[in-house]
């Protein structure tokens, strides 16, 4: 039986990189079906994402590579190939994002699993049921935010979750909890910032006639917004459309930019590059 393996490598660029990492796919009788590389001339830096099968395992083969990590100064992560991560999704009232996160993980479209909802409001109780997730809401007011931040810690404890989305959750993560979970969350935000700050910028993008609109999937940072892009997306639009036409479009536009970043995500597609991404599509 063969094992299908992804490998994601980074490490200082020189010479002899893909002649190593290829070495060892040869030494365990793999063979490559799908190969991506990218060297950075703004940071220095090598990137490989490189799809294997054969009889040994991503153990076998993280063993095997890990000499050659070793050697270069590299980053190296070994998964099996469409493994679900185990994704905890943070919410606020708008779920529009949360029914496409898992509306694809019961088709299979996103291979995640979703072990909790957790969220600050009750009213998507119903939609995590209707998906047979289960759902846990605390209020988050000042002097309750440390206590819910403890909460999240927990639950990524204690269900070993590998990514944490941020669903239209609606409160600023502390730069503690940022840090601890350090590339591992993914927020998404209307493509406005940071022109039309605060409530209601679809009214904001109407009264100014914007031509475009679209959304910004992004790691998470202590710097609100600022985190290393993953994907964006952006739609046209007229003068002729409402509010309410510019907010429906905005939440598709938000809900598929998301989506695909998480895919991204989960597929060991994203690579950082300093306070940018290298992301093989």
């Amino acid at each position: 039986m063969l094992n299908h393996s992804v490998a994601t490598f980074s490490c200082p660029d020189r010479p002899g990189i893909v002649h190593a990492v290829s070495g060892v796919i040869v030494g365990v009788g793999g063979n490559i079906t799908e190969l991506q590389q990218y060297s950075s001339p703004d940071t220095g830096m090598f990137f490989m994402r490189v799809q294997v099968e054969a009889a040994a395992t991503p153990g076998e083969l993280a063993g095997g590579l890990a000499p050659v990590a070793g050697r270069f100064g590299g980053t190296l992560n070994v998964d099996h190939v469409g493994r679900p991560l185990r994704t905890l999704i943070l919410a606020s009232k708008d779920g529009h994002c949360v029914n496409a996160l898992l509306a694809g993980s019961r088709t299979g479209a996103l291979p995640i699993t979703v072990p909790m909802v957790l969220s600050n409001h009750p009213g998507l109780a119903e939609l995590a049921a209707f998906y047979s997730v289960p759902f846990h809401h605390e209020a988050v007011l000042p002097a309750t935010k440390a206590d819910f931040e403890n909460l999240i810690r927990a639950v990524v404890d204690n269900h070993a979750i590998e990514l944490v989305v941020l669903a239209r959750y609606m409160q600023v993560l502390s730069a503690p909890l940022c840090e601890h979970l350090a590339h591992k969350v993914i927020n998404i935000h209307h493509s406005f910032l940071p022109g039309f700050k605060g409530a209601n910028p679809y009214r904001q993008a109407h009264a100014r006639g914007v031509k475009l609109i679209g959304a910004t999937a992004h790691f998470v940072t202590p710097d609100l917004d600022e985190g290393p892009i993953i994907e964006q997306s952006v739609v046209r639009v007229d003068h002729s459309q409402s509010v309410d036409d510019l907010r429906d479009l905005g939440r598709d536009i938000e809900s598929t930019t998301l989506t695909h970043a998480v895919k991204l995500f989960a597929q060991h597609r994203i690579l950082l590059d300093g306070i940018r991404t290298v992301v093989f599509a």
